[in-house]
């Protein structure tokens, strides 16, 4: 399998960013899929630039959610996003922050994902950076949510439903504590739209065991 962190235009972005002086990763799925020997598909990127000096950085990009940070790089035809690592504020609409703070931590970044097998980053180089040991819980088979995970799902509720999904996508289980916080907070789903769910549906059907999803869904009431 091809080494995902070496492929272009991922690479390059990274290569660049660290040239105008910032740090940069690969962060999220794709360094999760990689290391469960999956095609590592949708290649984001985090680093310390701020979203201006992001787009100083390349000829071409967009503002695609440049208020969370977000900067879409346009590199030899393809693209990247490129996030600026930050913290969250207060989500007022169950799934997405009020606000961001840019900080320089990338494991205050990590902190606000939504589970430990996606918290992980990885250099250009493959050095894997993992502080709530996600490649742990993969080597187990869990599910389990960073930090609390009633907060977690307080803050995005849709990541219940994300939680049933990698049930079958990935066939893993989840972690007891985490899907407590899920049978104790199903009713909030309420508040994520039919065009989301389906998303999540659809994938959940593609996946490996989407019966396991189905039984999680039965025994949390979802």
């Amino acid at each position: 399998m091809t080494l995902f962190y070496k492929k272009e235009p991922g690479y390059g972005v990274l290569c660049r960013l660290e040239e105008a002086g910032h740090e940069a990763v690969f962060v999220g799925g794709a360094v999760r899929d990689y290391l469960l020997n999956r095609e590592a598909t949708d290649i984001d990127i985090a680093t310390s630039a701020e979203p201006e000096e992001v787009k100083k950085a390349f000829p071409q990009t967009f503002d695609v959610g440049i208020e969370h940070g977000t900067v879409l790089v346009v590199l030899k035809g393809e693209q990247v996003e490129v996030t600026t690592v930050r913290t969250d504020g207060k989500y007022t609409d169950h799934r997405r922050p009020d606000a961001v703070k840019f900080v320089k931590s990338l494991t205050e970044d990590l902190m606000r994902r939504d589970f430990t097998i996606n918290a992980l980053a990885m250099t250009k180089d493959g050095k894997l950076l993992d502080p709530f040991n996600g490649r742990l819980d993969m080597e187990m088979n869990l599910i389990r949510a960073v930090g609390d995970p009633v907060e977690r799902f307080q803050e995005d509720t849709l990541r219940m439903m994300r939680a049933i999904r990698f049930s079958s996508t990935l066939n893993f289980a989840i972690e007891e504590k985490t899907f407590k916080a899920i049978m104790s907070g199903g009713a909030q789903l309420s508040h994520v739209s039919i065009e989301r769910l389906k998303i999540e549906f659809d994938k959940l059907f593609m996946g490996i065991n989407p019966l396991k999803a189905f039984k999680y869904m039965e025994k949390s009431s979802l």
